[in-house]
């Protein structure tokens, strides 16, 4: 083989880091779109979560007439608290409780005062407070 031969089989450094830079910069353009993305859907789930836990919340209501209390929680829900068998028409959920998107557990606090209720979530920092993703949410 001829020296010219060998020298058009591979490519050489200068076309490899041109290659290695423009998917730097491709990767550096799509990735926080995608990642903001990734963060808009898990918030979106968590709300579509809490929305589905406060209908399961009013129809136990309609069954007891009252919110279940916060010793209760949302295990009342699933399961028939210990003084109310006749009147409890549940399981009010198909399945047990869900994680928020990102592990963590929803809060569900009763306000009996004024017949309503609080359900939150800590959002993605885990932390009461926060902006953005790491936000709370709140129903």
């Amino acid at each position: 083989m001829s020296n010219h031969a060998c020298r058009s089989r591979g490519f050489t450094l200068l076309e490899l880091l041109v290659v290695i830079a423009i998917l730097g910069l491709l990767i550096g353009y799509v990735a926080p779109r995608y990642f903001g993305q990734v963060s808009h859907a898990e918030v979106k789930s968590a709300q579509n979560q809490m929305d589905a836990i406060a209908k399961a919340l009013e129809q136990y209501r309609l069954d007891m007439g009252r919110y279940p209390s916060a010793g209760e929680g949302l295990t009342a829900l699933l399961q028939s608290p210990a003084m109310a068998t006749e009147r409890w028409r549940g399981p009010y959920l198909k399945k047990a409780v869900p994680p928020d998107p990102w592990g963590g557990s929803y809060r569900y606090e009763p306000l009996p005062a004024q017949d309503q209720f609080r359900l939150s979530s800590l959002g993605r920092d885990g932390r009461p407070g926060g902006s953005g993703a790491d936000a709370d949410l709140n129903l």
